[in-house]
């Protein structure tokens, strides 16, 4: 497998993909393995995590750079994404204990009712390269943590940084066979769900997503999916104009606009639509593009090249129905895979640009009459990850909020996920749960507990 850098188009290293065989012994190294890890105590386990931990803070500038080579992210965000982990990561180390302890629900003289939390076993995580530290950390440290094995198998687009993890973590005390490293494509990950695991945590598109569930339903597995977004923003007409300009330039832009929670349609109130628009272009037009290792650099290349077919055919479509284009709309001559930072307005649902996931550094903003129009437009799409509002006023944010289908909300604020909260979506935007103590608790199955007294 041949690793390219998306800002140059060169080639950084070859890999050695796992195949049938390998893949298959893995997972049996695994399965082997993972009954002694579950014997852990769970103050070594966390020992071992936070080793970890304290290694990724030693080695912030090599993870950085690896990063930023592979995935074109600017390294000042590289960096923000590493920087960040650690938090998470301390979330998982203090609340992992009381996630996992038994709990006793009924205490009566002749009967005691229980609750426990066990391993799933063996579990599959085929993780993003978007935020291969943020994602796959999400799965693989609350797994380790409740005693299951992992096979890991990081995107093509972050497989060095899928290796540095599985390094760290083999150096802090995870035993090689109970968390393992897969390289390669598709195909290998279609060959990683074909073993029988015990659980497989997925992210990425709903198309694959699908397949997985598909491959997956047969063997009534665990199967948790954190798939696409088309996540909407509206903006209100009592809103402070510049700032929420300010701040959904940033939720659109950032990382090129490839987050699953960035913001990807906006709305905004007609009375303040024009001032607004302005506000936005503007900030976007500020954003300086260029080499990605400076760190000045905000915006980078895009990681993968044909998501720049799409981006070009959402704009064209657009503008052939009638937007407007504001700025941007095409890709930038020179090597590797650079697309302008792109903003239209006078958009409708009839293009797909509104309805569509874009993954990339392109925004549509539509002109609505008020709140009832706002839900409807924001509801009208197979996706609900994130939605958001912007206004001062508190319970009218609720009040539109609470109508939308979503697994994520945002009153003044976006493109934000922290861990003490649950990160999941509905309809195509995947089913379970991540981050928070319902997180944790997904890596574990619940065994109930009837204990009569003689």
């Amino acid at each position: 497998m041949q690793i390219f850098n998306p800002a140059d188009g060169t080639l950084i290293k070859e890999l050695a993909e796992d195949d049938a065989g390998s893949v298959a012994a893995k997972y049996a190294r695994a399965r082997a393995a993972q009954p002694s890890w579950a014997a852990v105590a769970l103050g070594d386990r966390l020992g071992a995590i936070e080793k970890f931990k304290l290694q990724m803070e030693r080695r912030e500038d090599e993870l950085a750079r690896t990063l930023t080579r592979e995935t074109g992210k600017p390294i000042a965000q590289s960096r923000n994404e590493l920087n960040a982990l650690p938090g998470r990561i301390d979330f998982f180390l203090q609340n992992t204990k009381r996630a996992l302890d038994p709990e006793t629900v009924l205490a009566d003289p002749q009967m005691r009712e229980q609750i426990t939390h066990e391993p799933l076993g063996v579990v599959a995580n085929i993780s993003a390269w978007n935020y291969p530290y943020f994602v796959g950390s999400n799965v693989f440290v609350p797994a380790l943590l409740a005693g299951n094995a992992v096979l890991y198998k990081p995107s093509e687009f972050a497989s060095l940084t899928g290796l540095a993890i599985g390094e760290m973590l083999h150096a802090a005390g995870v035993p090689a066979d109970v968390f393992s490293v897969l390289i390669g494509s598709g195909s290998t990950g279609a060959l990683l769900v074909d073993q029988p695991v015990d659980g497989v945590f997925f992210t990425g598109s709903f198309a694959t997503g699908a397949r997985i569930a598909a491959a997956c339903a047969p063997r009534m597995l665990k199967l948790q999916l954190e798939l696409g977004g088309k996540d909407p923003t509206y903006v209100c007409e009592d809103a402070d104009v510049k700032n929420a300009a300010e701040s959904l330039a940033d939720g659109a832009m950032y990382n090129a606009g490839q987050s699953c929670c960035s913001v990807e349609r906006i709305y905004v109130h007609e009375r303040i639509y024009e001032r607004f628009v302005a506000a936005f272009v503007a900030t976007v037009k500020g954003y300086k593009r260029g080499d990605p290792m400076d760190e000045t650099t905000y915006l980078g290349p895009l990681a993968r090249a044909p998501q720049l077919a799409v981006l070009e055919r959402q704009v064209a479509g657009a503008v052939a129905k009638g937007a407007t284009l504001l700025a941007g709309g095409k890709r930038i001559a020179r090597p590797g895979n650079w697309f302008e930072a792109t903003v239209l307005s006078n958009v409708d649902h009839g293009m797909d640009l509104m309805r569509e996931e874009s993954f990339g550094p392109l925004i549509g903003i539509q002109k609505v009459a008020g709140d009832a129009e706002a839900v409807r437009l924001m509801n009208d799409t197979e996706y609900g990850l994130t939605a958001g509002v912007y206004t001062p006023d508190e319970a009218r944010a609720k009040r539109i909020l609470a109508q939308i289908r979503s697994g994520s909300v945002y009153w003044n604020c976006c493109d934000r996920v922290s861990p003490r909260l649950p990160w999941s979506g509905v309809g195509h935007s995947g089913v379970g749960v991540t981050l928070s103590t319902y997180g944790i608790q997904a890596m574990t199955r619940q065994k109930a507990w009837h204990l009569r007294a003689p």
